[in-house]
């Protein structure tokens, strides 16, 4: 008797016959097969075997899956915009820091989901090298937690919690590099020629010279050049970011092979969202710069089917620090995605700048080339994480309308942010400074780099008020923007910089831990009372996101704009869901500003629920803003 039969649409739209009797990984991978196979052929030059090895691969990690996360594999599959929906809200954290250990974040669930958490991104927590870890981003096992916050038992016990709670947990995936005391380094340093393969090994620096000649520098100031002579085997290798991570070598198929079954035994762990850390780096050819060839993004592509035929309930979240136009890429096409979403990083550094100058004509040109992206394209908006600010702004747009001087701008901002500059009561310090360049990063918590260190410092009840309000306003200038809001723990109380790390010989050299401080815990404690400048933080927040969850002009797929405002100091962002319309205003001046869009009718002010006649002509308060939303049978024009 012959096995009934159904079809399957491949991806290249083709209709293929395949038995029902087939596994959800069979139909999966039928769906795949034939772009896989073209795709590893092509990049590893037909090593038929190690295709062969890959797929078997795959096929065991999916025996491996729990029957949990194969259930949740399919409720994600059948609703595959799950992911897009507006009630989502972000949350990043360390888990020293946070909680201690894992079992400790699992203890403190209640308080996660008390601030509408849904989405947990715990920094990295596999096990590193103490000292050598860069922040955990030196990773020597991929299949082990970090000594002193659990075992990888832990980690799964606190994402099933996690799951039944109704929150999606992402963790790193460092794919550039390994630390050089992972198992693959300390065999390849041996002299094995199979682990060296694995890496970029030359008994000489004759090769790595000529790469330097045209790969820039990640850390010219800590970590210069891109190589490191291993003196005890006599051998330089690779090191794009410190001399203790040695690049991977993804031109080896046994290196993608394992590396992608790390990333799914990670999944399997009940992992929902992997962050590929440093993704345009993987790929390295002589005579180019390493960052972003196309290798990149055939293995991007590939690693997209493998989640769809593995685990499709998993999203791949790209770290790519450019642009939105130019990380575009990173998104695939509507055909052969890549990423489901990528990082908002200039954004993120353009309204750093807007505060820093009371000028929102940059954010406006920046939000117009966001505005103008496919909808599909998602991006994760934030104000601070656990890096630094990097001043990545449009220079040649700023010199040409305004004359701007790139070194002279920068040291202003980075002067701004860190108090030095008259009248500023931001707060920050510097990271990686290069006096040769004139250049340097900016670290500090949301609420130091708004004021509110140097008012309470102060004990100054309007400065702190005026502070709190600008911190207030740039929240609600990124739950504005469409795509995945995610806060930088301790910001929802308003924690302030940790300066103890200037007493640890392990972090001072890093200024990046002024903002890694532990979580305070008692000023959560405020956070019910609005006498408080941590209840007035909290409690305003939670009203916002509670908004934003509730209104439909915030969906993924709503038209989205911006307008002129008829003041340079404040921008105008109109978003329409049939016929709604929602009108967002932020004075990014710490001066009292008239401005507004043009428009007949009435709008209802969503935080305060005042009412407006007009909104063309509007006072605004110091770096504040206002949701102005009408709800009418018939749309206004727009104009």
């Amino acid at each position: 008797m012959k096995k009934a039969k159904t079809t399957i649409k491949t991806e290249a739209g083709r209709e293929k016959a395949v038995p029902e009797s087939l596994t959800d990984f069979e139909r999966r991978l039928n769906r795949h097969h034939d772009e896989l196979q073209w795709l590893y052929r092509e990049l590893y030059h037909n090593d038929e075997g190690a295709f062969r090895y890959f797929l078997e691969m795959l096929r065991r990690c999916w025996g491996e899956r729990k029957e949990d996360l194969r259930r949740q594999d399919a409720v994600r599959e059948a609703d595959p915009n799950w992911y897009r929906r507006r009630e989502l809200l972000g949350m990043m954290l360390y888990v020293k820091a946070f909680a201690g250990d894992l079992r400790g974040v699992k203890r403190k669930l209640p308080y996660l989901k008390s601030c509408g958490v849904n989405y947990l991104h715990l920094m990295p927590l596999l096990a590193s090298p103490k000292g050598r870890s860069d922040g955990g981003y030196a990773v020597s096992d991929f299949r082990q937690v970090q000594s002193g916050l659990g075992t990888m038992e832990d980690l799964e016990a606190l994402a099933d919690a996690c799951r039944e709670e109704g929150i999606s947990v992402c963790l790193d995936f460092v794919m550039n590099h390994t630390s050089e005391d992972h198992e693959w380094a300390k065999r390849a340093r041996a002299g094995d020629p199979g682990w060296r393969d694995r890496y970029f090994f030359y008994d000489s620096w004759d090769i790595p010279r000529e790469f330097e000649k045209t790969v820039p520098q990640v850390f010219p100031t800590t970590a210069p050049g891109s190589f490191t002579w291993l003196e005890d085997c006599r051998q330089v290798v690779m090191t794009s970011f410190y001399p203790y991570q040695w690049d991977l070598n993804y031109a080896n198929p046994v290196v993608f092979n394992d590396m992608t079954e790390n990333m799914l035994y990670l999944a399997n762990r009940g992992i929902d969202v992997i962050r590929l850390d440093a993704i345009p780096y993987i790929w390295k050819q002589l005579g180019t710069d390493c960052r972003n060839l196309p290798q990149v993004h055939t293995l991007a592509r590939m690693l997209r089917m493998v989640c769809e035929i593995v685990c499709p309930s998993v999203l791949l979240l790209g770290e790519v620090v450019m642009e939105p136009v130019k990380v575009a890429p990173y998104f695939g096409t509507p055909e052969k995605p890549e990423c489901h979403m990528l990082y908002n990083v200039t954004t993120m550094a353009t309204t750093w700048h807007t505060l820093a100058t009371g000028d929102a004509s940059l954010l406006q040109r920046q939000m117009e080339t966001v505005c103008a992206l496919p909808k599909d394209f998602l991006f994760l908006n934030y104000l601070r994480c656990h890096d630094d600010i990097g001043w990545g702004l449009d220079y040649g747009w700023l010199n040409q309308r305004f004359g701007t001087d790139q070194v002279a701008h920068k040291k202003y901002l980075n002067d701004y942010f860190t108090g030095k500059w008259p009248g500023s009561s931001a707060r920050g310090e510097l990271y990686n400074d290069d006096p040769r360049l004139g250049d340097a990063r900016l670290c500090g918590t949301t609420a130091s780099l708004c004021g509110v260190e140097a008012a309470v410092y102060e004990r100054d009840p309007f400065k702190l008020e005026q502070a709190v309000a600008c911190d207030l306003t740039l929240h609600a200038w990124m739950l504005s923007q469409s795509g995945i809001p995610v806060i930088y723990s301790g910001d929802e109380v308003g924690q302030l910089n940790d300066y103890t790390y200037h007493d640890d010989p392990e972090k001072r050299e890093d200024s990046r831990y002024i903002h890694r401080g532990d979580f305070q815990w008692e000023l959560a404690k405020h956070r019910g009372r609005k006498s408080t400048r941590q209840g007035k933080q909290f409690q305003n927040l939670r009203r916002m996101e509670e908004l934003r969850s509730a209104e439909p002009c915030f969906d993924a797929d709503a038209d989205v704009w911006v307008e002129e405002s008829g003041s340079r100091h404040v921008l105008a962002l109109v978003r329409r869901k049939g016929n709604r319309e929602l009108v967002c205003l932020f004075n990014f001046s710490s001066q009292f500003v008239t401005a507004g869009v043009d428009r007949d009718g009435g709008y209802t002010e969503l935080m305060y629920g005042t009412h407006r006649d007009q909104i063309r002509s509007i006072q605004l308060w110091p770096t504040s803003f206002e949701w102005l939303l009408r709800n009418k049978e018939e749309p206004p024009a727009r104009v």
